[in-house]
């Protein structure tokens, strides 16, 4: 007799994923309205797609692995075309697509970070290699309805919670506002303000969670009256500057969650007679090209938008291959310290 010490368990094998015709059964459909639904055609209603695509995400579907057609697209889909931003992501994901011999299709959901209910159609029309999503993020419904085209998607930068299982390309926000806040310190300076992002952002909120960190290290009180919410713009840097700098006891250095604010806090500097870093000293966040000549040149924190896209591309042929591929990746920011930061005045 073979003691329980001496047994052998193994645990069971995961569930085998199911084929159109056992999926049909379950859901008690034809196996061409399965087909439909796996396929991404519109013609079936509502209940019945939500049922099946149910069935798949909890089942799984058994498909042929596929290779990429050479002929294939990544979709690129930014909340909105402004400034160097999306320049520089898209210079990173076509470094990778033209390796592939890919085609790059960008679009934007014009400023929102949700896209509209007929966007994943458009999507699955076009039935690409892939999708990346920028500083924006499919619903729920329609992550689905791409995992059951077998469709792979990546969240660039992302705005809120990826998704369950979706996989992201993002930062280190938290450091870069902590390195940030430091260096200031470093510099003397105690009264420093910060321009946020949204709060909805991920990004924003990191980025400001560093700012906390770095004062409370240097035991510094944080000033809620230096605190400005801003939503990544460069009337942002504007505004929020002339206010700042009309308190009783203004600050002596300015921490803008992005290079677009920081641009805003000169211009206020300029009409306010403010010299820049004698006066007020500023960092800003991203390292954008023109912003190196600006005058002085602006201290920022890079993040490396070209090295996010290649990433992000680089994991979608992973995925459409069938390849191993990390979920969730977190690029290094670095400080570059120029011209628009220096010693607080006595």
């Amino acid at each position: 007799m073979t003691s329980i010490e001496d047994a052998t368990y193994t645990s069971p094998a995961p569930p085998e994923a199911l084929t159109l015709a056992q999926l049909a059964e379950m859901a008690g459909v034809s196996v061409a309205t399965v087909s439909k639904v796996v396929n991404g055609r519109s013609e079936v209603g509502s209940e019945t797609r939500a049922l099946v695509e149910g069935l798949i995400q909890e089942h799984g579907f058994r498909r042929q692995r596929r290779r990429i057609r050479p002929a294939g697209l990544i979709e690129v889909v930014f909340h909105e075309l402004a400034g160097d931003y999306p320049i520089e992501i898209v210079k990173g994901v076509q470094s990778v697509a033209r390796h592939h011999r890919l085609s790059v299709v960008v679009s934007e959901l014009g400023g929102r970070h949700v896209p509209g209910s007929h966007w994943i159609e458009d999507v699955l029309s076009r039935r690409p290699a892939g999708v990346i999503t920028v500083f924006s993020g499919p619903t729920e419904e329609q992550r689905v309805r791409l995992a059951t085209r077998e469709v792979p998607l990546i969240v660039l930068d992302p705005a809120g919670d990826p998704g369950r299982g979706v996989p992201s390309v993002g930062v280190t926000n938290w450091s870069g506002g902590l390195e940030a806040t430091r260096h200031l310190l470093e510099l003397g300076h105690r009264r420093i303000a910060m321009i946020t992002g949204p709060e909805f952002a991920l990004s924003s909120r990191a980025r400001l969670d560093g700012y906390r960190a770095a004062l409370d290290g240097a035991g510094v009180r944080v000033d809620p009256d230096l605190i400005c919410k801003g939503a990544f713009q460069i009337d942002d840097g504007i505004v929020h500057t002339r206010r700042l700098m009309a308190l009783p006891h203004p600050p002596t250095a300015i921490f803008a969650a992005n290079d677009g604010q920081a641009m805003g806090v000169y211009q206020a500097a300029h009409e306010l007679g403010l010299r820049i870093p004698v006066d007020l000293s500023v960092v800003g966040f991203d390292d954008m090209p023109p912003w190196r000549w600006a005058i002085p040149p602006l201290t920022t924190v890079r993040q490396p938008l070209m090295e996010m896209g290649a990433t992000a591309a680089t994991m979608v042929v992973s995925m459409a291959e069938g390849e191993p591929f990390q979920r969730r990746v977190e690029l290094g920011t670095e400080l570059v310290i120029r011209g628009s930061t220096g010693p607080v005045q006595a």
